[in-house]
């Protein structure tokens, strides 16, 4: 099929995350991470999820990736319970996780035996595609060691979106890149979502990161992480970090953070 056919006929998604609690249990610690959480979110929405350390954001990505089980509540995905991971669902870590022995195209490739059904010709199709789309295309046989960390975050990106998945969870992908490296890539994945209406979790520390990228912010409490408030962001696209109505909406945001930490107890 081709892609653009198959980008066209992507069913919609939508996940609902329903009275979600997650509890580890160790030998010497239990740590209660996430309680009672509830969230839906539609198709081809951008949700942040933002908190201090340890909130349990990264675990209720975990969760709606399928690599974890809650202890109680649901999560499903188009109305089929989450039981484990699955092709629609699509992670991107903080570590790019890219393969060193393979050059740029053959790291997109690898995404892409997520579909069996593609011929060769199809798969080298789809890569070109996805390389041109986050402006890799004259690094196409290049070595993952000769790479800037921002363009390794973009191959990153390439192999997660070539299999067309319908969520995309991102968890704080461009934490550790310099700040003009990432401002460069809030643009191309705002085109990018735009351009092809995936559905977007991303986890983040960063304020202003959430209020730029987000169609929603929702901000957790310490642990056990809730959702303690959300903020609808109704800013035209595409976002610059450094608009003034990102920067007003990022500082009330803050406030709240602070005012969280503070009424919680040590």
């Amino acid at each position: 099929m081709p892609l653009q056919e198959e980008l066209q006929n992507a069913p919609p998604a939508k996940l609902v995350v329903d009275h979600v609690t997650k509890i580890y249990r160790g030998n010497r610690q239990t740590v209660h991470a996430l309680e009672d959480v509830s969230l839906n979110v539609a198709e081809g929405e951008f949700v942040c999820l933002l908190g201090p350390s340890g909130c349990g954001k990264s675990t209720l990505l975990n969760l709606i990736a399928g690599l974890e089980h809650p202890d109680s509540g649901e999560l499903s995905a188009d109305g089929e319970v989450i039981t484990g991971p699955g092709r629609q669902r699509m992670v991107m870590f903080q570590e790019h996780a890219l393969f060193p022995w393979l050059d740029v195209t053959e790291n997109v490739l690898f995404g892409l035996n997520l579909k069996p059904h593609l011929t060769d010709e199809d798969r080298a199709g789809v890569a070109r595609a996805f390389l041109e789309i986050v402006g890799l295309t004259q690094f196409a046989k290049a070595s993952i060691h000769e790479l800037s960390g921002g363009m390794k975050q973009r191959v990153a990106l390439a192999r997660a979106l070539a299999p067309n998945p319908q969520v995309l969870l991102m968890d704080e992908p461009f934490a550790a890149l310099d700040a003009m490296t990432r401002e460069q890539l809030y643009e191309d994945l705002q085109k990018i979502q735009q351009k092809r209406r995936k559905t977007i979790i991303f986890v983040t520390h960063n304020v202003r990161e959430a209020v730029c990228l987000g169609d929603r912010v929702l901000l957790f409490t310490p642990r056990p992480g809730k959702i303690r408030a959300e903020f609808k962001v109704d800013l035209p696209r595409p976002r610059d970090i450094n608009d003034v109505e990102v920067a007003q909406l990022a500082s009330a945001i803050t406030q709240e953070l602070k005012n969280l930490l503070q009424s919680t107890p040590l």
